[in-house]
């Protein structure tokens, strides 16, 4: 994922990291650290995405907030999962590597949004 190919919507870039996440735990090992973060940093990438989805019907300001929060609980979720990869040298380490970088970026700007929502109340 480059940098100068991140899409501005914030929708599109949580869909396009949970598909980069994904991608990269295709390739970790079928032993259980390899399963267990496979199917935990696929849960909590997509859910970071599908969360945000959910901010768009969302009833009223207290209600996005709630899933904004959400969201945000699931990214950082995911980054201790990919600095747990990292610790044990599991994975990609380029996409690794990438991918730590989009997460903190992700948590930065949904707690910014978090922050702006709750502010405009």
């Amino acid at each position: 994922m480059k940098t100068q190919d991140k899409p501005y919507d914030i929708e599109d870039r949580l869909v396009r990291f949970a598909g980069e996440v994904i991608l990269f735990t295709k390739n970790l090992a079928s032993d259980d650290a390899g399963r267990y973060f496979r199917d935990q940093l696929s849960r909590s990438a997509s859910a970071s995405a599908l969360n945000y989805g959910e901010t768009q019907g969302a009833g009223s300001t207290k209600d996005t907030n709630h899933k904004l929060a959400m969201v945000l609980k699931e990214l950082k979720e995911t980054r201790v999962s990919l600095k747990i990869t990292n610790y044990l040298k599991i994975g990609n380490t380029d996409s690794r590597s990438l991918l730590l970088a989009e997460v903190e970026e992700l948590v930065a700007i949904i707690a910014t949004i978090k922050k702006n929502k709750s502010q405009g109340q």
